[in-house]
C-alpha cells in the first residue's frame, strides 16, 4: 500500500481542480463495446465470463441502486450512473468488473462479515427506512414485488450487503497511510476560497479565418497527405422490430412500470435467441412472434434514418453490424427495446479532388486560424507579461495592444451552491469557466494566464486581484474541506488499488 501511495504522492497533493470539478473514476478501461460477443462477456482470473453471468451482474447493480446503496455503486463507477446511453452500458460494465474483482480479494483477504453484520446494515438500507427506522413491510414488499422481475432473490441483498462491508473493511486498510498536513490544507484552503476578480481577453477563430487564404496548391498537397482519410460516409439500412410499451403503458409508473418491460425483455430475449437457430431468417422469426418488421432507408453515423432517432443507441448498433452478425442484441429505449438486422451496406468510399475540397478549404481554415490566434495570444501574453515586468499599469499596455478585456462576476475556485437550482437539477459550471479556474488557480494578483484554448475560440485571463474569505463559518468550511479532501485521497487510493487488482487478475474483453 505504501508503495502505491508514494508513486502518487505528486498528485495526491491537493489540486483544487478536484475540489471543484465532481470526482470521475477511471479505473476501468472502456471496452469495446462492438467487440464484445453475445456468448462471452470477458475473461478474468483465467476463467470465461459468460454474457448470462453478466447480465445477472448487471441486474445487481440495478438491485444496488434500489436498496440505495449509492457509496457502494459510486465507488465503482462514479458518475457514469448519471448519465443515459452508453453511459450506462460503461457504468454496468465497470461494475461488473469491479464486484468481480471484490469478491475475489475478498475471499482472499479471508474478509467474512458475521450474519449479525450483515443483518444490521441491511436494517439501515434507506430503502428500508419509515418514520421509525427499519420498515418490515418495506422490505417484504421489495422482496416479493421486486426481486422476481430481475431474477434476484432475498440471498442477493444479503450478499450485496456483504460486498459492501468487505468493501469498507479494504479501504480501511488503504487508508491508514493517507494524511493531510496543516500546511497543505491550510494554503489550499485559502486558494479555494479566496474570491477571485478575473479579466479575460478573448480571440475568437471567426476574426481570423475571414482573412485566410486557401490556395489550389494547399488543397492539392492536404489531398495527397489525407488521401487515405478522405472517403464517403459508409451508409447502413436495416430492418427492425420493437416491442415498446403502448400508450396506457407509458403512463404507469414505479413498480407496474418495471412489470410491463420486463415482460418486453422476456419476449425481446426470447426473439433474439430464434434468430441464433441455425438459418434463422429474420422476417420469418418476426411473424411467428407476431412482431411488425420496419424498414429504413440508407443512413449514415452521423444521420441516422428518422425511424431510428428515437434513441442514439439505436443507430450505433445498427453500425456495429457484419455480414457474419447481422442481428443485434435487444437495444434497450425508454419504452421498450429494438432488434435491428443488417439489410444493406454501402463501403465508403475515396473521394475525388473536388469531392474533397470543400472539407479540405474547411479544414485548412480551421487549422490555420487556431495557429493565427495561438500564435497572437502567446505575443499578447508575452507584451503583458513584459509590462508587468518593467513596472507598467496592465491597463495602459492592454490599450496599446487595441484589445478589450472582459470583467468576469468574481467567483471562487469552489463555489458555494445551492444544494438544487431551478428544474431541481444541480448547476452546473461551463467548460469556459472551468478551464479559467484551472488556469488562475495558482496564480497571484496581476498574474496573467498562458493563452487558454475555448472550443473554437481562446482567451487570456488576467488575475486583478484575490480577496481573502471572510465568511464567520470559515472554521466550519474549513473542517468540512479537509474531510472532503481526505475522502477524495482515500478514493483515489481506492481505485488505484482497483486498478492494479484488476490488472492483476488479467481482464480481457474477449470478441464472440
Amino acid at each position: 500500500m505504501m508503495k502505491l501511495l508514494r508513486r502518487h504522492r505528486d498528485w495526491l497533493m491537493i489540486v483544487i481542480a478536484i475540489l471543484a470539478i465532481p470526482f470521475i473514476f477511471y479505473f476501468v478501461q472502456r471496452p469495446d463495446y462492438g467487440a464484445i460477443g453475445r456468448d462471452q462477456f470477458a475473461r478474468i482470473y483465467d476463467r470465461n465470463v459468460s454474457m448470462l453471468e453478466a447480465q445477472q451482474f448487471a441486474r445487481i447493480l440495478s438491485l444496488a441502486q434500489a436498496l440505495g446503496m449509492s457509496d457502494f455503486v459510486g465507488d465503482f463507477v462514479g458518475t457514469l450512473t448519471a448519465g443515459a446511453g452508453s453511459n450506462q452500458n460503461q457504468a454496468a460494465v465497470q461494475f461488473i468488473v469491479s464486484l468481480l474483482v471484490l469478491r475475489h480479494e475478498a475471499e482472499r483477504l479471508g474478509l467474512r462479515p458475521s450474519a449479525s453484520e450483515v443483518a444490521d446494515v441491511v436494517r439501515k438500507l434507506p430503502a428500508f427506512q419509515g418514520d421509525s427506522g427499519f420498515d418490515i413491510n418495506k422490505f417484504n414488499d421489495l422482496v416479493q414485488n421486486g426481486l422476481a422481475p430481475l431474477g434476484l432473490t432475498e440471498d442477493h441483498i444479503e450478499q450485496l450487503v456483504h460486498d459492501q462491508i468487505s468493501l469498507n473493511e479494504i479501504r480501511k486498510l488503504l487508508a491508514a497511510g493517507v494524511s493531510l498536513p496543516k500546511s497543505e490544507l491550510d494554503e489550499n484552503f485559502q486558494r479555494g476560497y479566496d474570491k477571485l476578480y478575473v479579466s479575460v481577453i478573448r480571440f475568437r477563430a471567426a476574426d481570423f479565418d475571414k482573412d485566410i487564404k486557401i490556395m489550389d496548391e494547399d488543397v492539392q498537397k492536404y489531398y495527397d497527405a489525407h488521401k487515405a482519410e478522405l472517403k464517403t460516409d459508409e451508409k447502413r439500412k436495416v430492418e427492425f422490430v420493437q416491442l415498446t410499451l403502448n400508450e396506457e403503458e407509458k403512463k404507469l409508473a414505479g413498480r407496474e412500470r418495471i412489470e410491463a418491460l420486463q415482460k418486453l425483455a422476456d419476449r425481446a430475449t426470447d426473439f433474439t435467441q430464434a434468430l441464433l437457430e441455425k438459418s434463422a431468417d429474420f422476417k420469418q422469426a418476426a411473424a411467428k412472434f407476431q412482431l411488425p418488421v420496419h424498414e429504413t432507408g440508407e443512413f449514415t453515423a452521423a444521420e441516422p434514418d428518422p425511424q431510428l432517432k428515437v434513441d442514439p443507441k439505436l443507430g450505433a448498433a445498427a453500425f456495429k453490424l457484419s455480414t457474419q452478425e447481422p442481428h443485434s442484441d435487444a437495444v434497450q429505449v425508454a419504452d421498450g427495446f429494438y432488434i435491428l438486422n443488417l439489410t444493406g451496406k454501402t463501403e465508403a468510399r475515396p473521394l475525388t479532388l473536388e469531392e474533397a475540397k470543400p472539407k479540405i478549404v474547411d479544414a485548412l481554415k480551421k487549422t490555420r486560424a487556431r495557429e493565427l490566434m495561438s500564435t497572437k495570444g502567446a505575443e499578447l501574453v508575452q507584451q503583458l507579461r513584459e509590462a508587468k515586468k518593467s513596472g507598467q499599469p496592465l491597463d495602459a499596455a492592454i490599450e496599446k495592444a487595441g484589445v478589450k478585456p472582459e470583467k468576469l462576476p468574481a467567483f471562487s475556485l469552489i463555489e458555494e451552491q445551492s444544494e438544487k437550482s431551478e428544474g431541481n437539477e444541480q448547476k452546473k459550471q461551463s467548460p469556459e469557466l472551468l478551464a479559467i479556474k484551472d488556469s488562475v488557480a495558482l496564480l497571484n494578483a496581476g498574474d496573467v494566464t498562458d493563452f487558454v484554448p475555448s472550443g473554437t475560440d481562446g482567451l487570456i485571463a488576467i488575475l486583478e486581484k484575490r480577496e481573502p474569505l471572510a465568511d464567520t463559518s470559515g472554521a466550519d468550511k474549513k473542517a468540512a474541506f479537509e474531510k472532503r479532501i481526505l475522502q477524495n485521497k482515500e478514493r483515489i487510493v481506492l481505485v488505484e488499488w482497483l486498478r492494479d487488482r484488476q490488472q492483476a487478475a488479467g481482464l480481457e474483453f474477449k470478441k464472440g
